[in-house]
């Protein structure tokens, strides 16, 4: 069949859900046999995710091909239970790059190079570039931001002309946001109409509308925005708040978004196959007992506020790995200065803890706190690259004797440089090139024998959809890095207790570390919250619960 194109734009806020909204029609889709393939379109100039701050932007995902991109893909990939690639992203940065570069070679054979319509053919080209590689049936396109923004106007434009071109090949649906005034007690349907007329300015009438809401969108609201944004009320959907993200599909599902999508396609009318997914969520409302988990990070606040989505992948892996055992995996996030300012009594709370990756020098030494007070008190503990790396400064500093040990991260005249800079990566900082040069994507590993570590991968090669095989001699794990362990330290650290169970292929990279006489002390160099999944949920994290578990 002719590929299909589905558009996912989104009005009033951002952060409404159009990633969670992406994810869920495309598993939809996937479950009827459809091969489908999501993409996220970021409206910024940056090329990738890689420079952004997490705290103003959020967690940066890396896929296997080693590109830094956008939350979004993690949520696709979580959805799809599949791998994605660099061909699943792209950004305003990207697009104005390539079309540069291409007027710069005499490609566009010397004519006037304009935003219109240069700028929408590139990205109308990746679609198709995206369709040809992995064999599309459909694209799902997220356009980033909210509608009326000059910033993705675009990526909007991109889609009005593909519904020109090809009507019955392409749908728009429009994700927009019905608040919920306390002084009022009802849904308001004016902002998603409002957003709706923003986005006939820009030349598009979307053929299906999915109400964001607190509370279910009711007849009343449905029947207001149907009939002032154009479109049938069979084609209005709710999206309420839920207790877990995982049961957006089958809510939409329930009231026969597929179906209607199907018809305006012309296709063939198929039931969607969730058994798995269905059986996920009843494990997730199942689960009533609580695994109290502390993660003892530095890009939580914002003003008065904590953000969850700095660090996304890590607690939706915990969050899995806490279901798969039958438990609710209860996180509270804690910012390292608590604990430089008030000590480590806060800890003495949690049945795990976890410090996850991050870069710089604020918020250090109470990471380093908290790996001791988890080595000392035989508290299970998961570092994740920066959390292993600091796991191994506060080694070095209370184990062997090097009070001064540190990363050369944080001080580049330390002594003890425990964790140093690799060699390749010198040049590229002295040359000021931070975009895309870290160690970016999957690696392989190999996994000493005998070692916890190991055992983990083993014990869960048979676990349903699991993405590691037996027997586990090595594995493949994504890695965002520029620091790792300095080998000069490595037989001191030996033999003070310290086990490298994971070592590159080569020998020359140590990619993880633990503590045999310690109930549970892992410490990674790469990120496998980025490869854990509802349907394949990471070893290492159901590990680390039953861990808590015990303890």
């Amino acid at each position: 069949m002719r590929p299909k194109y589905i558009f996912v734009s989104g009005g009033v806020i951002s952060g409404l859900g159009k990633g969670i909204t992406t994810a869920s029609i495309s598993l939809l889709l996937k479950s009827i046999g459809l091969r489908v393939s999501p993409i996220k379109a970021d409206p910024y100039l940056n090329v990738d995710a890689g420079t952004m701050n997490p705290v103003i932007h959020g967690e940066t995902f890396v896929t296997e091909d080693g590109m830094e991109t956008d939350q979004d893909l993690g949520h696709y990939e979580r959805f799809l239970n599949e791998d994605l690639s660099r061909l699943n992203y792209m950004t305003s940065g990207q697009i104005y790059w390539s079309v540069i570069k291409r007027e710069r070679s005499l490609d566009y054979h010397g004519i006037c190079v304009e935003t219109i319509p240069h700028i929408p053919e590139e990205i109308l080209k990746r679609l198709e570039l995206l369709v040809k590689e992995k064999n599309a049936e459909v694209v799902v396109l997220e356009i980033g931001g909210t509608v009326g923004e000059y910033q993705n106007a675009m990526f909007l434009e991109a889609a009005r002309e593909l519904k020109l071109k090809n009507p019955a090949d392409v749908l728009n649906i429009h994700v927009a946001y019905l608040p919920l005034p306390p002084s009022l007690g009802e849904l308001k349907s004016k902002p998603v109409q409002t957003s709706v007329h923003l986005l006939h300015e820009a030349g598009i009438q979307p053929d299906i509308i999915i109400g964001r809401a607190e509370k279910p969108v009711d007849l009343v609201r449905k029947k207001k925005i149907s009939t002032f944004s154009n479109v049938s009320l069979q084609d209005v959907f709710s999206n309420p708040d839920v207790n877990s993200i995982y049961e957006i599909p089958l809510i939409l599902e329930n009231q026969g978004i597929v179906i209607r999508i199907l018809n305006k396609f012309g296709l063939k009318k198929k039931s969607p196959h969730l058994e798995e997914w269905r059986n996920f969520v009843k494990k997730v409302k199942k689960a009533r007992k609580k695994v109290k988990i502390g993660i003892v990070g530095k890009y939580f606040r914002s003003g008065d506020f904590s953000l969850e989505d700095s660090y996304v992948c890590v607690i939706e892996a915990v969050k899995q790995g806490a279901w798969w055992n039958e438990v609710k995996a209860e996180i509270t996030w804690i910012d390292s200065l608590e604990i430089e300012r008030k000590g480590t009594e806060i800890l003495k709370k949690f049945d795990g803890l976890i410090v996850p990756q991050g870069w710089g020098t604020r918020g250090v030494e109470g990471k380093i706190e908290t790996a001791r007070f988890a080595r000392e008190n035989n508290v299970p503990y998961l570092g994740l690259c920066f959390g292993m790396q600091l796991a191994m400064v506060e080694f070095g500093r209370h184990c062997c004797g090097f009070k001064q040990a540190n990363s050369e991260e944080i001080n580049p005249c330390t002594p003890y440089p425990i964790i140093h800079i690799m060699p390749d990566q010198k040049e590229y900082l002295q040359q000021r090139q931070y975009g895309g040069t870290i160690r970016l994507g999957a690696w392989p590993c190999k996994l000493l024998k005998g070692s916890k570590l190991r055992e983990i991968y083993e014990k869960y090669s048979s676990f349903p959809f699991s993405s590691y095989p037996h027997p586990q001699v090595h594995i493949n794990e994504r890695h965002r890095h520029r620091y790792e362990f300095n080998q000069e330290y490595r037989k001191v650290f030996e033999k003070n207790g310290v086990l490298f169970s994971g070592i590159s292929p080569d020998g020359k990279l140590i990619e993880a570390v633990e503590l045999p006489s310690h109930p549970f002390f892992i410490g990674t160099q790469f990120h496998p919250e980025f490869k854990s999944r509802p349907l394949s949920p990471h070893p290492l994290f159901l590990e680390f619960i039953k861990a808590c578990l015990r303890r």
